[in-house]
């Protein structure tokens, strides 16, 4: 199986795809059409990224390609509707590198209240400025607010606890009983979280549903003088009206995602946010980047190409239909033999009924299997009579509607 891999990658995580029999080319280099090209010459089955965009017309580029990886845990920047649209899987490796973007994250907090880059800016310029920087709030008593408690999320939380703070949090699948076991107070909205945090913390995935989750208003609830952390995606952040609350609520915000920013690892680039005043720190989205997290993402990679290698199988697949639009579940018991299954299928292609999804599974003794065949319509009788006379090999037919 051919693998490409568009970024950087660990060896170790090479050499395990080469040992498990794969062709694997690895160029960090490729962007934009370098990359198409190198699909179009390669014609690889298993695409892997960590930063690089993949863009529509590289997916359609070739037929061979059935799944692209993304090392990390967003995958804003893979064009999924174009993958579901060519039948391609696209995977991610979800919590691999939630330490690494927890430990930044308390570390932007810690800085912010020391205001440590103005200490080292002043020391390193020949000032000593006791007098102004030996004023810290401190953590302990403090109340941290999380939007967003998947892996990274509750990793914060954890740290934070251990800092001594109180916490409140909102997730879309936060219960009561899941917030005491977090040790957290569960908010109802952003807003809510906003209105009772001192700092404010975010780690929700990129989607349309979170575009802008902290907006105007979740911003214009925060008190005076709080804090505010962006380490998760910029699409989340409403960045125009975070330039406006920095000088109408003294806030003190610290980011490593910014809008529009570089693909590479460099180029000329100015974010607007780092000169809206205040005090603004940015990192260059380097969240993840630990030797423990690359190396905890390389093999979760790898063990995706693998099982997808040996099965057909992809574990964290984020583009299947949770549900499909089947009208029914027609369930065939047969005998296991050659082209029960192809003639069924026939015959429901020739009624013009649509399969959207289909198992097939054995018992023991390898003598009957049942099939589990979801349809777009209800066949009628006739189609049902027309298998149910494949006597030879089809035991029952049964219909099911769904609701």
């Amino acid at each position: 199986m051919i693998v490409l891999i568009a970024d950087k990658f660990e060896e170790d995580g090479i050499r395990e795809l080469r040992a498990a029999g794969c062709q694997v080319t690895q160029d960090a280099s490729l962007q934009g059409s370098a990359l198409r090209e190198a699909i179009v010459a390669l014609r690889p089955a298993i695409l892997i990224v960590r930063r690089t965009k993949v863009t529509a017309d590289m997916i359609e580029a070739t037929s061979e390609l059935a799944l692209i990886i993304r090392a990390g845990a967003g995958y804003n920047t893979i064009d999924v509707a174009a993958a579901s649209g060519m039948g391609v899987c696209v995977a991610n490796c979800p919590g691999k590198n939630a330490v690494a973007v927890a430990e930044l994250t308390m570390g932007l907090i810690l800085a912010l209240d020391r205001r440590v880059v103005e200490n080292v800016n002043d020391l390193r310029a020949g000032r000593w400025n006791k007098k102004q920087y030996a004023k810290a709030r401190g953590l302990k008593g403090r109340t941290l607010g999380v939007v967003g408690t998947g892996e990274i999320g509750r990793a914060v939380i954890r740290r934070a606890l251990a800092f001594d703070m109180q916490v409140v949090a909102y997730s879309q699948s936060l219960t009561d009983e899941l917030a005491a076991g977090l040790g957290v107070t569960r908010c109802a909205s952003p807003r809510e979280v906003a209105q009772r945090c001192d700092i404010l913390s975010i780690h929700v995935a990129a989607t349309p549903k979170t575009r802008h989750i902290i907006n105007a208003h979740v911003l214009g609830k925060l008190r005076p003088g709080s804090y505010l952390i962006n380490t998760s995606r910029a699409d989340v952040l409403d960045y125009a009206a975070l330039a406006q609350a920095i000088s109408q609520r003294d806030l003190r915000v610290g980011l490593d995602v910014y809008p529009d920013e570089p693909a590479g690892g460099e180029a000329d680039f100015v974010a607007p946010i780092l000169k809206a005043g205040g005090i603004v720190y940015g990192t260059h989205h380097i969240g993840a980047s630990t030797d423990q997290a690359q190396q905890a993402i390389a093999a979760e990679a790898v063990r995706i190409a693998r099982i997808f290698a040996a099965t057909g199988e992809v574990p964290n697949c984020v583009n299947i239909e949770s549900r499909s639009d089947a009208a029914c579940t027609m369930v065939v018991r047969h005998h296991d033999k050659v082209g029960v299954l192809a003639g069924v299928l026939d015959k429901l292609r020739r009624a013009r009924i649509n399969v959207k999804e289909m198992s097939n599974t054995m018992y023991q003794g390898r003598k009957a299997a049942v099939a589990v065949i979801r349809l777009s319509s209800i066949p009628g009788e006739d189609v049902v009579d027309s298998i149910m006379a494949m006597t030879e090999e089809v035991i029952k037919v049964d219909i099911k509607p769904i609701a």
